[in-house]
């Protein structure tokens, strides 16, 4: 049994992290601009249950009908919505610490904080940089048992396999879009990669092609590549700084603004120094339609107790979530990639 001073101590490292956990889901959503924007809406929800279903309004009823007079109406039955089911994944990092550094730490307050604050912040680093890479996943690391992040949600073929249990070859609605800048058949420039004189003409019919009224693209994720493309296109056109009152900026994001296709957004750069952003790509984002779901009871937050292993003198600490990035309407997305 351990001795009562050990025994503070210990108990010091879990109201060092109790006094930080409420702020791990802000640490991670304000480490990428896509989280940070998805948290600024909403869009972080919580679910319950074995699975994670999102509503889908993927029909019309058919009943529209011209009339005049006396004519007869058309009121019939119609299945208009469905279910997507998207399986949660589990992550989490781990602090430890030996009794040993606690106790060689111990000769005052500041010094035994001094070396919990080491531990909380390397394993809050870590958190926020495994969680941004899993963003930027297909969901295939450790057996699948990765969050599906943009490479599976926003894929190089939409038209093959299966997402949120809904297969894409069978169901046109259900697809993000591609475009491949070296075979799409652009209609103000016969550019097969991007540059800075192509890529404003790409980007306009990008974001007209995927926009209905008011709903379509409104945030576009770039590549180092593509994001110094724009910049080369537009360094002389003060405004595209917006003065910092874009949405990206007020949220601490350096960024550039995209005006064509009617509308306006940001561009953020998405490469830089250990991004998992693949190179030479763009992804064109309706963010009223991208969520990440999480459970109530781990949302970032730390979870198993203080823990004692039963034969080592440590002291053990777990912070993680349960819960998956979902899409609704995938048809106003796209991803914009150079496939030659």
């Amino acid at each position: 049994m351990a001795l009562n001073t050990n025994e503070r101590l210990q108990e010091a490292l879990s109201l060092a992290i109790e006094d930080r956990s409420t702020g791990y889901q802000d640490l991670v959503s304000n480490s990428n601009v896509l989280l940070a924007v998805m948290k600024d809406k909403g869009c972080w929800k919580t679910f319950e249950g074995p699975t994670i279903r999102e509503r889908l309004l993927y029909n019309e009823s058919g009943t529209y009908t011209r009339y005049s007079g006396y004519q007869f109406l058309n009121p019939k039955p119609a299945e208009l919505v469905n279910d997507a089911e998207f399986t949660p994944k589990m992550a989490a990092v781990s602090v430890v610490l030996s009794m040993e550094d606690i106790l060689q730490n111990s000769g005052s307050t500041a010094q035994l904080m001094n070396i919990m604050d080491l531990h909380l912040e390397a394993a809050e680093t870590e958190l926020e940089d495994r969680f941004v890479e899993d963003l930027h996943s297909d969901g295939t690391a450790d057996a699948g048992r990765q969050i599906g992040g943009l490479q599976l949600a926003l894929p190089t073929d939409p038209t093959t396999g299966t997402y949120g249990g809904i297969s894409r070859a069978n169901n046109a609605i259900w697809r993000t879009s591609a475009y491949d800048v070296s075979s799409y058949s652009w209609d103000q420039t016969t550019a097969t990669s991007v540059s800075s004189t192509s890529i404003k003409p790409i980007y306009n019919q990008i974001v007209i092609e995927r926009s209905r009224a008011k709903t379509g693209p409104d945030l576009i994720l770039a590549s180092q590549e593509h994001y110094l493309a724009y910049e080369g296109a537009t360094e002389s056109i003060q405004r595209i700084t917006d003065g910092g009152t874009s949405k990206a900026a007020q949220l601490g994001f350096p960024a550039l603004k995209f005006y064509g296709g009617g509308k306006s957004m940001d561009i953020v750069l998405e490469g830089g120094i250990g991004s998992a952003m693949p190179a030479n790509i763009s992804y064109f984002i309706a963010t009223d339609h991208i969520c990440f779901r999480y459970h109530k009871d781990r949302n970032f937050s730390k979870f198993g107790g203080k823990q004692t292993p039963v034969n080592q003198d440590a002291v053990v600490q777990h912070i993680g979530f349960y819960g998956e990035l979902t899409l609704r309407n995938p048809i106003h997305m796209a991803k914009l990639f150079n496939g030659s």
